[in-house]
């Protein structure tokens, strides 16, 4: 009896057939919206990378005392610029940037902004390595829309989740106090070490930049909120060229003014931001706005008054200071604005005021 031997090439191509045949099967197994996450992941992710900054700290005997934080940042352009949180690397004495690949690099801070929570580093790593995430438009996003989360969470690295956008124009404290505008609320999971990484669209675009949870455990309950890229947008280029973004000013501190206030005191307002004092040669000193004169107690609270309520600014009115503040941050620095004032909170007037750039805080 003769045997027939089966050649090692043919039985090599009929395994290489099988195993074709059987991935075939796994990716026919995928739903649509299975092969949308595989897909988006496996074009974004080389973008995002893991930020590592230092900081150094004093220990009982005040010796020095390294401190790693880890976040998360995407790269925006070739020359290897990264946006992230400003409070990722917020002083940082060293940064260090791991990417996809898993390469390490060290990287240098470019600019920063507290009030959005935004910074910029730049990593100096070969052109090849360098693959910039195209950006999306958050301003058309939807309640409902797929998104997905790249990131480091706990220092995992290159980490996806999915969700929905779940809210859009809320508002967020920024670390330094700043209430920011527009930001995006996600059920998508963020946990510590996502922030500064990307929020995409289906199409695997940056719509956010992930900035905080809201969580009573620290962890991850389903409310993530992102900056909107159309912020990083506009803040991004002053940042790369200024290292910081100016922003238009009135030298004025102003506190809400509410009805119930303005008729206990016998106010002509009733809403609107009240002037509590004004900056010696600032641009609301300059055009004559006068700050408040003397306390009173309304209730079991002290509001001061003698300072001018300012009610509208460019024919649209206020509710609140926080309308005030949020409307000039819409103006650059040397545009006029036209205030719509309560003298001493009784007498109407319209005051122009020319807005100049907010001193930098050292």
């Amino acid at each position: 009896m003769t045997h027939t031997r089966i050649k090692p090439f043919f039985f090599l191509t009929l395994i290489s057939f099988l195993i074709f045949l059987w991935g075939q099967g796994l990716a026919q197994a995928l739903t649509d919206d299975e092969k949308n996450n595989v897909n988006t992941y496996q074009k974004a992710s080389s973008s995002v990378v893991n930020v590592i900054s230092t900081v150094i700290t004093r220990d009982f005997f005040f010796n020095p005392t390294p401190r790693e934080g880890s976040g998360s940042g995407s790269i925006i352009d070739p020359q290897g610029h990264i946006v992230t949180n400003n409070h990722v690397i917020r002083d940082a004495q060293k940064l260090e940037v791991t990417l996809a690949d898993g390469s390490k690099w060290p990287a240098k801070l470019v600019g920063t902004d507290p009030d959005n929570d935004l910074a910029v580093i730049k990593v100096e790593a070969p052109a090849e390595k360098i693959k910039p995430l195209p950006m999306g438009d958050s301003r058309r996003l939807q309640v409902g829309q797929k998104v997905l989360a790249i990131g480091n969470p706990f220092g995992l690295g290159q980490t996806l989740s999915t969700g929905v956008i779940s809210s859009v124009k809320r508002t967020l404290r920024a670390r330094n106090g700043v209430l920011m505008e527009d930001i995006i609320q996600t059920d998508a999971s963020i946990n510590p070490g996502n922030s500064g990484g990307a929020l995409l669209d289906s199409s695997g675009r940056l719509i956010g930049i992930n900035t905080a949870i809201f969580s009573p455990t620290g962890a991850s309950v389903g409310i993530g909120f992102a900056i909107p890229v159309s912020t990083a947008k506009r803040l991004v280029p002053e940042l790369i060229v200024k290292g910081y973004y100016a922003y238009p000013w009135i030298g004025a501190t102003v506190t809400t003014l509410v009805s119930e206030d303005a008729r206990a005191v016998g106010l002509a307002a009733e809403r609107g931001a009240l002037i509590v004092e004004t900056v010696r040669g600032g641009p609301a000193a300059k055009a004559g706005l006068q700050g408040g004169t003397r306390r009173v107690r309304v209730g079991n609270r002290i509001i001061i008054l003698g300072g001018d309520v300012v009610a509208g600014i460019d024919g649209r009115k206020l509710e609140t200071a926080d309308d005030l503040i949020n409307t000039i941050r819409e103006k650059r620095p040397g545009d006029t604005v036209t205030l719509e004032v309560y003298r001493g909170g009784l007498q109407r007037d319209r005051v122009q005021v020319l807005l100049e750039e907010r001193p930098r805080q050292r």
